[in-house]
């Protein structure tokens, strides 16, 4: 840049002040907050500068390639700071995140909690007032919540009574809500949400009432729910929702849709971004569902292949597909 010789007592006043703009937009550009999209979850593996999701990345392996925390030099490590996330009701299980120099958490009863990260000051806290004594008795399994996502500068949080909130995560300013189930109906959501193709993917709890599993897709900008897909049969007098519930519903004894069949999805998820593929875990299913015999009932639920021991194996797991176009995923 020529500055003018004509004037130039203007050019000694505005050439420090050029240089300082100059600085200051180089600054600004190299702390250029970034963005929390898909690519970013995928990649975040391999810088590890992030902890974007649930489980670290898509494949949930919760293994961070840091290195400055090691064997050698992990006898000297000492508290820095810390913070007090408030009353509870059960176990602190929630992962926290960290994005943009902010720790964001979750406690028991879903109040929602963004600290600095190297000094542990609060920033923001954003309390559902969740109705306590209305909810607790419809909580099945103790009163926990395991997480939160982030996507596009957006934090979403579930509430335990069924609600889908997103905040903003600078200020924690509600953007919008959404309905995943009611605990009149005996469901809650105790499980960290995923995201998967700008969608928010989230489950339930509460098989051990008479509810039927699902899980559901929600727009993350928006809300507006995507898809539903229940995991097991409903009322077999009524249309099925897919050929996958057709199915299981043949190896269903009696009038298990009044029992609501269970098979809820309360936390293992995983998704798969190169086959577009979402896996999940399914919980238990109703007391009927145990077969001394060892036939194969009661499809899509952990249980059934352990039936002659009466216990519980782990969540089989469904592999499904988003199908443009329609209101399900379908089981592949």
């Amino acid at each position: 840049m020529q500055l003018s010789t004509k004037r130039p007592g203007k050019s000694i006043v505005w050439l420090p002040l050029l240089a300082g703009l100059l600085v200051a937009i180089s600054i600004a550009l190299g702390q250029q907050v970034k963005r929390v999209d898909d690519a970013a979850v995928k990649n975040a593996v391999k810088t590890g500068d992030d902890w974007l999701t649930y489980g670290f990345n898509y494949s949930e392996t919760r293994y961070s390639p840091l290195n400055q925390i090691n064997n050698g030099n992990l006898s000297r490590l000492g508290l820095a700071w810390s913070y007090d996330v408030g009353p509870g009701g059960g176990s602190q299980e929630a992962t926290l995140l960290e994005w943009n120099g902010s720790l964001f958490g979750i406690t028991q009863w879903s109040v929602v909690f963004s600290v600095d990260v190297r000094t542990g000051k609060e920033r923001w806290r954003w309390d559902p007032e969740v109705n306590q004594a209305a909810v607790r008795p419809k909580i099945c399994c103790g009163v926990v919540n395991r997480g939160l996502a982030i996507y596009q500068g957006t934090i979403i949080a579930p509430v335990i009574d069924g609600r889908l909130e997103a905040l903003d995560a600078e200020s924690g300013k509600v953007l919008w809500e959404a309905r995943v189930a009611f605990p009149q109906d005996n469901y809650t959501i105790t499980m960290a949400p995923r995201i998967a193709k700008g969608k928010v993917i989230i489950g339930v709890s509460g098989a051990e009432y008479p509810v039927r599993g699902f899980f559901a897709a929600f727009d993350a900008m928006t809300g507006q729910q995507a898809w539903k897909f229940y995991t097991v049969p409903g009322d077999p007098s009524k249309p099925f929702e897919n050929a996958a519930m057709r199915k299981a519903a043949a190896t269903w004894d009696g009038d298990y849709w009044k029992l609501g069949g269970g098979g809820t999805v309360w936390d293992g998820l995983a998704y798969d971004p190169d086959s577009d593929l979402i896996y999940v875990g399914t919980g238990n299913g109703p007391n009927n569902c145990v077969n001394p015999r060892g036939k194969i009932i009661c499809m899509w639920l952990p249980s059934w292949p352990c039936s002659r021991r009466r216990v519980s194996c782990a969540g089989i797991i469904k592999p499904c597909r988003a199908i443009p176009g329609t209101s399900t995923p379908s089981n592949r």
